[in-house]
């Protein structure tokens, strides 16, 4: 009788012990490392959204570190990163993907949390948060081919033309302009796609020198997948009297009667998605965790902008298209 009262009071102190350490365990202090930097008004700014949650709703540290696109900094922010002792930390890796492996390597202990991309590291630690870009630029591409195939909205032209002008040419932007096209030829096969690679993802004059030059070809609506250079290109919107389409945040209203409707990338829910598995204890490191329109990381800002110019009837199949796309019964192609 003793004996196996002594079993169970040891194996009370052993899950006291468990329950302390997961108590003390717990994340307090949360660091944003991204390739860019805040201000965009798009996809940083909504990152660091989810963050100042996470910090409002958890009472925990945060902290910002921003790489304004220079590579040498790089490995200061991950190393920014250690040295503050953050204990989840979540990076924006473009451009330094095998280095955010390394160092996930090197401090396994750390919850590292990889967005908008898929990185692997050798001991499987780092969980990707991957955004299905293609199915919001699909319904992008719904909006942008009911816009120019209706000339009823002021200013579009009989010719059947939409654009989009991108920050850089890699894989992440090639995915919208893939789902832009499915979606802009669901609508109708004839029309015509142009693209234009800016270069940069922060001069917004190169964004409105694009976004005009695509205008000046006919475009009657110009999608930005830029970040900050994007900006220019809704300028431009409003200097050409044509229309465009924001992305990743809800640009609507930053030129009122041109942006139609932005595709959204929430990315700030997802990073907050993210730390909640943290703290309830279901997070899987190593896991690639997909946000498509159903789970609601992508999908389209539809706001009273929107209603001022498309007509209730092109809203309505709009709607409509977005539900197939959800449920499955419109598959849309992934570019990888």
């Amino acid at each position: 009788m003793k004996s196996r009262l002594a079993v169970m009071f040891v194996a009370l102190a052993i899950v006291a012990a468990l329950a302390v350490g997961a108590s003390s365990a717990a994340p307090k202090k949360v660091a944003y490392i991204i390739n860019g930097a805040l201000g965009d008004l798009s996809f940083y700014d909504s990152g660091r959204a989810g963050v100042d949650r996470i910090e409002k709703d958890f009472k925990v540290q945060t902290r910002t570190i921003e790489c304004n696109f220079d590579p040498a900094k790089y490995p200061q922010a991950l190393q920014a990163a250690i040295q503050w002792n953050a204990d989840v930390i979540f990076v924006i890796s473009y451009g330094y993907e095998d280095l955010l492996a390394q160092y996930a390597d090197q401090y396994p202990a750390k919850y590292w949390v990889n967005v908008d991309t898929v990185v692997e590291n050798k001991k499987k630690t780092i969980t990707s948060v991957d955004f299905v870009e293609e199915e919001g630029a699909f319904m992008a591409g719904i909006v942008a081919g009911l816009v120019t195939t209706d000339t009823s909205i002021r200013g579009v032209n009989p010719d059947k033309i939409i654009g989009a002008v991108g920050g850089e040419d890699d894989p992440v932007i090639r995915s919208f302009i893939y789902g832009y096209e499915q979606g802009a030829k669901y609508i109708d096969k004839d029309i015509e796609v142009k693209t234009v690679f800016a270069g940069t993802w922060d001069d917004p004059v190169r964004g409105k020198q694009a976004a005009k030059q695509l205008y000046s070809q006919k475009a009657d609506i110009v999608f930005q997948i830029a970040a900050l250079t994007g900006s220019g290109v809704l300028e431009a919107a409003r200097e050409e009297g044509k229309y465009a389409i924001g992305v990743d945040s809800n640009q609507n209203p930053l030129q009122p009667g041109h942006v139609v409707t932005s595709d959204l990338k929430n990315v700030g829910d997802a990073i907050y998605g993210v730390f909640k598995t943290i703290v309830d204890g279901t997070y899987k490191p190593g896991a690639v965790l997909e946000y498509g329109l159903k789970e609601g990381g992508v999908g389209l800002a539809i706001d009273e902008h929107t209603q001022k110019i498309l007509p209730a009837k092109s809203l309505q199949r709009v709607l409509e298209i977005q539900d197939k796309v959800k449920s499955g019964q419109i598959k849309v192609k992934r570019y990888q």
